[in-house]
Parts: C-alpha cells; sequence; structure tokens
C-alpha cells in the first residue's frame, strides 16, 4: 500500500508540474555540468537548461548551501570546494590497476593475445600488470620490470605527447643494439603521435610484436598506457592495423573511468 502510495504521490506531482526527486537530482547534476564550463550568470544558466529562472535559482542555492557551487560577484555561480574534495576523494578510489584489470581481461580474451598495463617510471616503463593470451607464445615481461621507452610498444605510447626533443633524449640516453636509427625511430613516432597508438616491431623482443594506446587522466596528460602483445606470426601489418582500433578504444574506455573526456585537448609536455 505504501509503495501504491508513493507512486501516485509522485504521478500527482508530475501531473502537477512539479518535478520528482529524481528529476530535481537531474536538473542539478544538469547544473553542475554546466557551471563545470565556466562561470555563468543565472540568467544565463536558466536559459542554456531550458528551466524558469526561480527553479535555477532554487537548484543552485541549494548547491550553494552544499558548497558544490559558490556565488561570485560580477561572474555568476563557479564550482565550489566541495567538489574539489569529492574529486580527491574519487581519485584516491581510482588506483589503476583496479581500474584498468576488467578491461585488460576483455580485451586478452577478445583477442587471445597478451596485455600489458604500465606507467611511466622516470626514465623507463614500468609494468603494472599483464594478463597473458590463450596463444602458445611466451611474453618475456613481468609485473614489477622495466622496460625501455624507445623500442618497446608500451613505452612510446607513454611518451607520445612529449616533443620531438624529449625523443630524441630518450632515445639517446638508452643503451642497447638499435632496430632502427635515430631518423627512423623519430618519422615513427610522429606517425604513432598523429594516430594515437604505438607500434613494437620486434624492436624490444625477437618474434614480438605489439600495438600500444596511452590511457589518459581527467586534465587529458597520460598517466598509463596498455599493450597489446604476440608473436610476430599472428600480428602481420594488417592485423595490427585492425587491432589499433580495438586497443585504443581499451584505453579510452580506461581513460573515461578516470574522468578523462573526448572534450579534453591533447596535452604537449616535455616531461
Amino acid at each position: 500500500m505504501e509503495r501504491k502510495a508513493s507512486i501516485e504521490a509522485k504521478a500527482a506531482a508530475e501531473a502537477d508540474g512539479k518535478p520528482s526527486g529524481s528529476q530535481t537530482l537531474l536538473r542539478g547534476l544538469d547544473v553542475i555540468e554546466k557551471v563545470a564550463e565556466g562561470p555563468i550568470s543565472l540568467a544565463d544558466l536558466a536559459e542554456s537548461l531550458g528551466l524558469t529562472r526561480s527553479t535555477t535559482y532554487r537548484l543552485a542555492a541549494a548547491l550553494v548551501d552544499r558548497r558544490m557551487l559558490v556565488l561570485r560577484p560580477r561572474e555568476g555561480y563557479a564550482l565550489g570546494p566541495k567538489l574539489l574534495e569529492l574529486g580527491y576523494s574519487a581519485r584516491e578510489q581510482m588506483h589503476l590497476p583496479q581500474v584498468a584489470r576488467p578491461y585488460l581481461e576483455q580485451l586478452s580474451a577478445a583477442t587471445s593475445d597478451t596485455v600489458h598495463l604500465g606507467v611511466l617510471e622516470g626514465d623507463e616503463a614500468l609494468y603494472l600488470d599483464k594478463v597473458p593470451g590463450r596463444r602458445r607464445v611466451e611474453i618475456g615481461s613481468r609485473i614489477g620490470e622495466r622496460q625501455p621507452l624507445s623500442s618497446t610498444g608500451l613505452g612510446k605510447a607513454l611518451i607520445l605527447d612529449m616533443d620531438e626533443e624529449r625523443w630524441k633524449q630518450l632515445f639517446t640516453a638508452e643503451a642497447g643494439p638499435r632496430a632502427v636509427g635515430l631518423p627512423v625511430w623519430l618519422e615513427r613516432m610522429r606517425g604513432y603521435a598523429a594516430a594515437g597508438h604505438a607500434y613494437d616491431l620486434e624492436e624490444n623482443e625477437d618474434q614480438i610484436r605489439c600495438v600500444a594506446a596511452p590511457i589518459r587522466g581527467v586534465d587529458g596528460h597520460t598517466v598509463g598506457a596498455i599493450s597489446l602483445s604476440s608473436a610476430a606470426q599472428y600480428m602481420d601489418d594488417a592485423r595490427m592495423e585492425s587491432l589499433s582500433t580495438e586497443v585504443r578504444a581499451c584505453a579510452e574506455a580506461i581513460s573515461r573511468e578516470l574522468g578523462w573526456s573526448e572534450r579534453v585537448q591533447r596535452p604537449r609536455s616535455k616531461r
């Protein structure tokens, strides 16, 4: 009976033109998302959301009271300190390997290949996670080890946003035999940066190829990368090209979990 009465009350409220609790919540979230684009006046906020000024004022006032918005003289409404507190809390709870693991498993299951997760650690790629594939292929990587940036797909994906001077520094600083010289490597890096993914063409491990893509945080900066690796016999040029879309999609899905949005401009960095 109580449930029936609640439904009837909700229907009556909507019939009277009064928003239900869920509608009010959604409108409040719309207000926050609009204000996130930049300080805005009450009149402009109401117009952009298609609400009356009185309704918009009540929503905004409630959010100001909860410190989710602030009202600045001559500027209008802006995001408040409570959202900053919540953002830090969310960041603490979003441990990258924990967030990424389900996506790594899905990508490995869909392709039968080995998937890695890594981050930039100084001038090396640090491997945080590994999901082995179903093929009888031995990939010599281990969780917790560090690998070169210039020869691994994962490493290249981690530095795609850096400028060419930094690329040159990293390439020349890394010791060991080289599959290609600096001019060829730079030309490939330019192409990878434009495409949003990177390849390892048997440069780090004999007969092993991989496709990699960066993971981005809320500000658009690279916070990690994933790579999909297999034996060269399973990774011809055509398959690598087709896998690039899947790998990028996986990396973008993880990025969105971390707060990234396609609207965020891709930054350039010297780090």
